[in-house]
């Protein structure tokens, strides 16, 4: 199948009216109005970086799923589904679930315990300086290319959709992001991607509603899919055998282990975009339980974005492909454009707005955190009092924003902005999973291993992607295939490293590994804050982890075979 190019089809054109710009409007006034109101609560650079700690776990969790509920999330699942069919599940209900669940089960109490402010700050205490200095530095750079993929995709569907020139687009979402993180720090962005997570609901439920009325319901829809792509394409699991052929790409092992293991478990443990939501909560309790509440309605948007994506490959069946102006991406945006009455309208691009501000401001925030802890406070200008690094952190913000806007277009090269993520995160966030996984399960592991086990991780990743997979020297049908492979490869050759690096260097002494590794306690830190009610059956995390566990398997019985 040809590739499809990057950019919304020249044609699409929201019919918009002066309602639709006035509901436009009055969102963008509540989001500075949010801003304005966090910043009196930011006295201290704790208060700017992680809200002081202080937050409720109900508020926490939507933000944590709202903060991965960007345009990558919308636009790229949306895609997915029009390319690869009921496929697209594997990333929620294996891709996402369990890895959150071992979040907040097993890895939040180590975060939380250890009092770290950044998912670097962590490798500083179990391994050392060179490991903690290599982490940020390729977290704060994959942050900023993250953020610049949800820039440039909002820059394209605007243009596309409102006629608005990309560079328009571009600097008026900037400028809001900006706004409201630099005035009220990660408190206005939590608070405003709990809002944002109801907006975006309130857009992509009409969208699923009246199109599925539109196909004739699941029957006029799946008839017509299998009539157009065969039985595989509204299944999960049939024709991923070994060799067998499936829209995906890939097989049942790829699939669990490149995606449901390496890919996943990467990404949600230690994507600090995601765990600065947990570590601002008011407790140990309220930080496990951040991911934990997050994970239910994650399981369920799936629908929300998977169906758009095949109701597009019903209405127009040569999407994505040399035969149609469309392409994958478009799927959302021509659903509107065809769909959806004024008002409603105006809502739904609100929806689709606030989705793309959402996914940059949680990268923003988080570049800014480790990029002024780990960065400048660590190694450029230490021991200065704590209102210079406030200061600090806001400029570093205005910057991180700028550095987006020129990442943004590094995007363009991919026909699936979800396939760049998934590349992204192969690349960064796997390499620094094996490093977390064994040093926090394996005392023996030494300080030298972790930024040996870093480097050979990232770069086996990038040279099998590059290399392999670029190069033709293995053939992998899709880019998704080659990005499950390139995680696998990435954890095998960071994790052989650190085992062979371990037993040639000297380990750290056992006393400092306190509350960092599993089986040793935390000194001095019995008190985590609980509070009464969170004693309570409901909120215990173990019910909430295996209850979300278990409902994801059963979610898989209808669309497996």
């Amino acid at each position: 199948m040809p590739a499809p190019t990057h950019t919304l089809a020249e044609g699409l054109r929201l019919p918009v009216n002066g309602l639709d710009y006035v509901i436009l409007a009055l969102y963008f006034a509540v989001v500075l109005g949010i801003g304005f109101a966090a910043r009196r609560s930011v006295r201290t650079s704790l208060d700017f970086f992680l809200s002081g700690r202080s937050l409720p776990a109900w508020v926490t969790g939507l933000a944590f799923v709202a903060a991965n509920l960007g345009a990558t999330e919308i636009l790229g699942m949306a895609a997915t589904g029009a390319q690869y069919g009921v496929a697209v599940v594997h990333w929620y209900w294996i891709g996402a679930i369990p890895a959150m669940v071992f979040l907040g089960l097993v890895m939040m109490p180590f975060y939380y315990r250890s009092k770290v402010r950044s998912v670097p700050e962590f490798l500083l205490q179990r391994f050392d300086r060179s490991a903690h200095l290599l982490s940020s530095a390729l977290f704060a750079f994959a942050a900023i290319l993250i953020a610049g993929v949800n820039l440039y995709a909002l820059s394209i569907v605007v243009e596309a959709l409102l006629g608005w020139p990309q560079w328009v687009a571009i600097v008026v979402a900037g400028i809001f992001v900006l706004a409201y993180i630099t005035i009220g720090g990660l408190s206005s962005a939590i608070y405003n991607e709990v809002l944002q997570f109801f907006v975006i609901l309130a857009a992509l439920i009409p969208i699923c509603v009246i199109g599925m009325k539109k196909v004739g319901g699941w029957d006029g829809l799946s008839g017509n899919l299998e009539k157009q792509h065969g039985d595989n394409f509204l299944t999960a699991w049939s024709g991923t055998g070994i060799g067998d052929p499936n829209p995906l790409g890939a097989n049942w092992l790829t699939i669990i282990l490149g995606l449901g293991f390496v890919l996943s478990f990467g990404y949600w443990t230690t994507n600090f975009a995601e765990v600065q939501r947990a570590l601002s909560a008011k407790n140990l309790s309220a930080a496990q339980r951040t991911p934990l509440i997050a994970a239910f309605p994650k399981m369920f948007i799936v629908f929300l974005v998977m169906l758009p994506g095949l109701i597009a490959a019903v209405l127009v069946p040569k999407i994505g492909t040399a035969g149609s102006d469309l392409t994958y991406n478009d799927a959302i945006p021509y659903l509107m454009q065809e769909l959806l009455p004024n008002g409603v309208l105006g809502i739904a691009v609100t929806g689709l707005l606030a989705a793309f501000m959402a996914g940059m401001a949680a990268n923003v925030s988080s570049f800014n955190t480790v990029f002024t802890y780990d960065i400048w406070a660590r190694y450029v200008v230490k021991g200065r009092e704590d209102g210079y690094y406030l200061k600090f952190g806001r400029l570093i913000t205005a910057i991180g924003v700028l550095a987006s806007i020129g990442t943004a277009f590094i995007a363009s090269s991919f026909s699936n902005i979800m396939g760049y993520l998934q590349t992204l995160f192969s690349f960064f966030n796997v390499p620094m999973f094996v490093v977390f996984i064994i040093g926090m399960f394996w005392k023996r592991a030494s300080m030298q291993s972790g930024v040996w086990g870093l480097l050979a991780g990232t770069t086996a990743a990038m040279l099998n992607y590059f290399w392999i997979y670029k190069q033709g020297v293995v053939d992998i049908p899709t880019d998704q295939g080659a990005n499950f492979v390139s995680a696998i490869v990435g954890f095998v050759a960071g994790a052989v490293v650190m085992v062979a690096v371990t037993f040639f260097t000297a380990p750290k002494p056992e006393a400092d590994l306190a509350g960092l590794v599993y089986g040793t306690a935390s000194p001095g830190l019995e008190d985590d804050g609980a509070e009464p009610g969170d004693s309570a059956w409901y909120r215990r995390p173990a019910l909430l982890g295996w209850g979300a566990v278990v409902l994801a398997a059963a979610c898989y019985v209808p669309y497996s075979f």
